[in-house]
């Protein structure tokens, strides 16, 4: 069913309906914002992602192929915008660092139990603190692919649609991007 009313709005969109693209930014933004989020851990540089992804929507509906989903093309946009961002970056990550403007935890991590104490609170936080970062110190190829099966959910050939790898490459860097995080946490308590 969301993939019919995609394919309605897009058309109307392309057609130049503002209120029909307006809907559709309001269906993905949170979800373009989240992806940035993700891969480059700075809210004000995730909002930049999420305001140029939709720019370049708008000023290339004529390069989306009606064959593919559209959301396949919006985080194919998205994840090349972040990738040449994490390019032009000079590394600044550190283990030891704190998280970029952390206000809070992403309630996405923060799944509710029956019995929450301090103390699972806690642990909690550490764990997903040193996921955070050891998520952060992968290289751009790995981190792109593990955060859309991980953490945006797509599925193989979605990461290849929004990629445009084969999927074997896909599995290949998702592989390694696994090793790389075991690696760099086998010495971590979880």
């Amino acid at each position: 069913m969301v993939d019919h009313f995609d394919v309605r709005l897009v058309k109307l969109a392309r057609q130049g309906d503002q209120e029909a693209f307006a809907d559709l930014v309001d269906v993905y933004k949170d979800k373009i914002f989240h992806l940035a989020y993700r891969m480059l851990s700075n809210r004000h540089e995730a909002e930049d992602i999420v305001q140029e992804t939709f720019l370049r929507v708008y000023k290339n509906w004529e390069r989306y192929d009606e064959k593919q989903k559209f959301s396949t093309w919006l985080y194919r946009i998205a994840t090349n915008l972040c990738i040449d961002r994490l390019r032009k970056r000079k590394p600044n990550y550190y283990l030891d660092a704190e998280m970029n403007d952390q206000e809070g935890l992403d309630g996405y991590t923060l799944i509710p139990g029956d019995e929450r104490t301090p103390e699972s609170e806690y642990l909690l936080t550490e764990t997903q603190q040193t996921i955070h970062y050891a998520i952060e110190g992968l290289p751009a190829k790995y981190k792109s692919v593990v955060i859309l099966r991980y953490l945006q959910e797509l599925s193989l050939s979605e990461i290849s649609d929004v990629l445009d790898m084969p999927v074997t490459t896909v599995k290949t860097r998702l592989h390694r991007g696994r090793e790389f995080l075991r690696k760099k946490l086998q010495h971590k308590v979880l």
